[in-house]
């Protein structure tokens, strides 16, 4: 079990230090001796888990999405709105998340089948969106898979200019912005009235989600 722990450990280890390789230098320039010295691995141990440069690219990718899991809430637009403010905080400093950022919407590259990861973005939001319907919690016109396509598409292009203008700092509150312009286009008036949208909301939902991981892995996180 050690042994598998300290596997999980590493292959994790690799990947943040490749996610921050690609965030810096993007995927054509980024190199496996950079992502060696940076994870501060052997090179053996980095081809035990990945096959080659593409791979840990696709792996950074995949996490984008995986690595976003929210609370349950009564009502399922909530937990919409909130994973996308979850994504937003974790973009400023989250190395997954900021190389898997860039990975989806670089520009150049031939060698990156970057497709997959948007299509699952978007069946990723289209699920959440399909059981809000199913609540009665969407308008009845709304067609839910032109939807998903819809935040999938605005929210990298809010992205990038955060990410142009601020770093990233002022996501969340672009994609406040974002949600109070087209949400009523969306939720029926009752639902939409009881939606939390603040900005700050991300940090706070993110800090409960790390702890949470925190004591399911028997960590103790009390402050004395």
């Amino acid at each position: 079990m050690a042994q598998q722990d300290r596997a999980i450990r590493t292959r994790r280890l690799i990947l943040e230090a490749a996610a921050s390789v690609f965030d810096d230098l993007g995927y054509d320039r980024a190199t496996i001796a950079e992502v060696l010295e940076r994870a501060g691995v052997t090179k053996g141990a980095l081809y035990f888990h990945f096959a080659s440069k593409e791979q840990l690219a696709m792996a950074v990718l995949d996490e984008h999405v995986l690595d976003i899991a929210v609370q349950p809430q009564k009502i399922k637009l909530q937990e919409f709105v909130d994973a996308g403010q979850v994504l937003a905080y974790r973009l400023r400093s989250d190395p997954i998340q900021r190389g898997a950022a860039r990975l989806a919407v670089e520009q150049g590259s031939n060698h990156l089948d970057r497709k997959q990861s948007m299509i699952a973005w978007t069946r990723f939001v289209e699920t959440m969106l399909n059981e809000a319907r199913d609540r009665g919690e969407v308008l009845e016109s709304v067609v839910v898979t032109e939807t998903a396509e819809l935040f999938v598409g605005a929210f990298a292009g809010l992205q990038l200019m955060s990410n142009a203008l601020t770093n990233q700092a002022d996501l969340s509150h672009r994609l406040t912005i974002f949600f109070e312009h087209t949400l009523p286009s969306i939720a029926v008036p009752v639902v939409l009235a009881k939606l939390k949208l603040d900005p700050a909301r991300g940090a706070e939902l993110d800090a409960a989600l790390q702890g949470k991981a925190l004591a399911d892995a028997g960590v103790d996180v009390a402050v004395s």
